[in-house]
């Protein structure tokens, strides 16, 4: 079957392959479920693993299938399989188990492991092919009704964890009853996460560089919330202006606005950091004046990547409750559509050269 995939180490290396079809028989207690890919949603990941940034093959092979956004059909269920049946969407989680007690009870995005196995990313195929197998554990049930939002699923379960691990952690409050939001980025992650924060009843401020009124601040307003451009409000600016915010999540891509984060927290606050970044950029900080203030202040630095099936699923119900709090908002996030696996280059081209491309999916097959 087609599958698009990489050279791990080779950069500009993106390619269409055959791959062995996938069987029910490769997952051995009958908890297997095959599934037949609709459609994949690629990101920043594929571009810099197709940048060679990092990624690796899974053992045996010289390739990588990319893609670790799905959205499928049931097509074969093994017999001791109950949560799913054929005909049922379904999405997958990404992040495999390693051997860790964390990777054991069901948290295998808390690893504790130096290496991880992340289907599309690190050691293990994605799902940028015509059918998948995988098992039980790891596929979660998509109603019908939210079958529009497909490729968000994925996303979604990081935008979900990464603010319950800030409620999580703030239980070391006892009383924390937050109300104010900074969500730094207005790309996919910082939209989604605003859209967590307002049906969780903050006044959520969402920054970006850009001047409105666009795509993004479109969404932003549609979910009630305040877009900031950032090119004429600073995050230093908007403190001021509003007070420090009791919740910062981080989605930019930027060390140096992370980092300068830390100067818009207010006491007893926590910043969550969902960027990857993997270049040598240098930021230089007031960290005199930010050790200080976070000592006195009792504020927390919390980070966070990738989900596991508890966010999926809690991700999901917050996409439910979003088609009637904010009906047909979210869905704009899903702008750039690409028709089949074997237009891979335009699918490459508009990620790395379209910055009005908010989401980009290929459309892998029809039902």
């Amino acid at each position: 079957m087609k599958a698009i995939a990489v050279r791990p180490g080779t950069p500009s290396s993106v390619h269409e392959r055959d791959i062995p079809a996938p069987s029910l028989d490769r997952i051995p207690d009958g908890k297997g479920i095959l599934v037949k890919v609709l459609k994949v949603g690629v990101d920043a990941t594929d571009r810099e693993i197709n940048d060679a940034l990092y990624g690796n093959a899974p053992p045996g092979d010289d390739y990588l299938v990319l893609g670790h956004e799905s959205f499928g059909i049931v097509e074969a269920v093994g017999p001791n399989v109950r949560s799913v049946k054929p005909g049922d969407y379904v999405t997958a989680t990404v992040r495999r188990p390693g051997g860790s007690i964390y990777d054991k009870i069901g948290t295998y995005d808390m690893t504790s492991e130096e290496t991880y196995y992340e289907r599309g990313i690190n050691l293990l195929h994605g799902y940028l092919t015509e059918r998948f197998v995988d098992h039980e554990d790891y596929i979660v049930r998509v109603p019908q009704g939210l079958k529009h939002l497909h490729v968000l699923m994925e996303p979604m379960s990081c935008a979900a964890k990464a603010i319950q691990q800030a409620y999580e952690a703030q239980r070391r409050m006892k009383v924390w009853s937050p109300k104010r939001a900074f969500v730094l980025g207005a790309g996919q992650i910082g939209l989604l996460s605003t859209l967590v924060l307002r049906l969780k009843g903050l006044e959520v401020y969402t920054l970006a560089r850009a001047k409105g009124p666009h795509l993004k601040s479109s969404i932003v307003e549609g979910l009630e919330a305040t877009y900031v451009a950032t090119s004429e409000t600073s995050l230093e600016q908007l403190a001021k202006k509003v007070g420090k915010a009791d919740l910062i999540i981080d989605a930019t891509g930027s060390s140096s606005i992370a980092f300068n984060a830390m100067e818009a927290l207010g006491h007893n606050g926590v910043l969550v950091w969902t960027s990857i970044t993997g270049g040598k950029h240098v930021t230089e900080i007031s960290s005199d004046k930010i050790n200080l203030e976070w000592v006195l202040g009792n504020k927390l630095l919390v980070g966070s990547v990738n989900a596991n099936r508890e966010h999926f699923e809690s991700g999901i119900k917050d996409l439910a409750m979003s088609e009637v709090m904010f009906p047909g908002v979210i869905g704009k996030i899903l702008t750039n559509p690409v028709e089949g696996l074997s237009n891979y280059k335009e699918m490459m081209r508009l990620l790395v050269e379209d910055n009005s491309a908010l989401k980009v999916y290929v459309n892998v097959a029809d039902e």
